[in-house]
Formats: C-alpha cells, sequence, structure tokens
C-alpha cells in the first residue's frame, strides 16, 4: 500500500539545508534515505524549496486569486515529501517515527488514493 508522509520541519531545520555537507541534521537525512531504499519502501520524494518561494492560488467566483506565501502561518513548515509503498499504515508509522524531521517538526502519514487516481489517468 502506498502513502504519503508530508513533512513538516522547523524553520532552523529547513535552514540546515544550507550548509548540508557537515550538518547532522542533513547526514540523519541521508542515512534515512538510505534505508528506505535498501529496505525497498522508498518509492518517491522531494525536499521543498523555503516557505517564502510558496504561491497560494484560489479560484473565486471564476477570477483566479494568487498570493505570495504559504496558505497559512505555522511554527512548522512543509518541507517535503516521501511516498512510501510498505504492507500496512504500522510499517508507514514506523518509517515516520523514524524521519530526522519528527524529533522537532512533524511528519502527517496519509495513505494514497490510488483508486481515485486510476479513474482520471490514462492507461
Amino acid at each position: 500500500m502506498k502513502y504519503i508522509m508530508l513533512i513538516y520541519e522547523t524553520p532552523q531545520n529547513l535552514e540546515s539545508r544550507k550548509d548540508g555537507e557537515r550538518d547532522p541534521y542533513v547526514a540523519a537525512w541521508r542515512a534515512y534515505h538510505k534505508a528506505l531504499i535498501a529496505a525497498g519502501a522508498y518509492v518517491g520524494g522531494a525536499p521543498l524549496k523555503n516557505v517564502a518561494t510558496a504561491t497560494t492560488v484560489r479560484l473565486r467566483e471564476g477570477r483566479r486569486h494568487v498570493q505570495d506565501g504559504p496558505f497559512a502561518e505555522a511554527k512548522e513548515q512543509l518541507g517535503g515529501f516521501v511516498i512510501l509503498d510498505v504492507a500496512s499504515l504500522d510499517a508507514a508509522l514506523e518509517w515516520a517515527v523514524r524521519c530526522p524531521a519528527v524529533a522537532s517538526g512533524a511528519i502527517e502519514v496519509r495513505p494514497v488514493d490510488v483508486d481515485y487516481h486510476a479513474t482520471f489517468v490514462e492507461p
């Protein structure tokens, strides 16, 4: 079953990416990524650019409204995502608790709705 982990990181952890060669947080991410791949659980994922680069789009009364920045201000910021292919929610939660960001941020785990996705993806 596929799950997505939405990774919410603190501003300090996001800042640590700038010194990736020597930062322990980035080193922990490298080890975590290697473990995901070795276990065959990793499907895909990516870090996101800083929240300052976000743009929010809404459609109201047929008109597009574009706002610079994220939808909501929060202590943690969406820093990236990982898609897993594992046997159960319990297995996905085990990977979430091992994620370096969980110690200071939060990990949201959700099943991917592959059945719904299949209704609009060409075979």
